[in-house]
């Protein structure tokens, strides 16, 4: 039976839900915008640049040690890595500016992180991909430099595997 009140009912369960997601923000926000112009400074002291990534599918990682969620997708960012590292995929992980360097050091050493990692010093590298405040937020970015994904939070690994894949897959 649908009746004017059920129908309402309905209406507003279906309101609520998305206002429920809007609310919590979006996971992962779609985008097609170009990265930015970035210089990353590696822990072994060498450089890598935006226009350096072009050609390859990226995963750009703004982590810190002392954030619990970073800590725990850190192995499945590594996973992720070894998985498609020889079809394409570059990953940089930018420790955040608060975090101390030493701790990310030793993070990334006893952790043998198999992929690049930068320090954001400055804070400058958070400020221009789009004021990263919250950790990890990590972004995916496509052979041609386009923010194809942000992920705020732990992503839905999953999905972001399938995602990688239709991009290696693309000229």
């Amino acid at each position: 039976m649908n009746t004017p009140i059920l129908s309402r009912r309905r209406s507003l369960m279906s309101l609520s839900a998305l206002l429920g997601a809007a609310t919590l923000g979006l996971g992962a926000c779609t985008t097609s915008e170009q990265a930015p112009a970035s210089k990353f400074v590696l822990l072994d002291g060498t450089t890598t640049t935006t226009d350096q990534l072009k050609g390859k599918v990226t995963l750009v990682n703004f982590w810190a040690t002392t954030c619990t969620t970073c800590v725990k997708e850190m192995p499945a960012l590594v996973e992720t890595y070894r998985k498609y590292q020889g079809k394409g995929l570059e990953t940089i992980a930018v420790a955040m500016s608060y975090d101390q360097p030493a701790w990310v050091v030793n993070y990334a050493q006893t952790r043998q992180l198999p992929f690049k990692v930068a320090l954001d010093n400055t804070g400058e590298l958070a400020r221009n991909w789009g004021e990263v405040k919250l950790t990890p937020t990590t972004y995916l970015v496509d052979k041609q430099g386009r923010i194809i994904k942000r992920f705020v939070g732990e992503p839905d690994f999953p999905s972001l595997h399938a995602l990688i894949e239709e991009l290696l897959a693309k000229a």
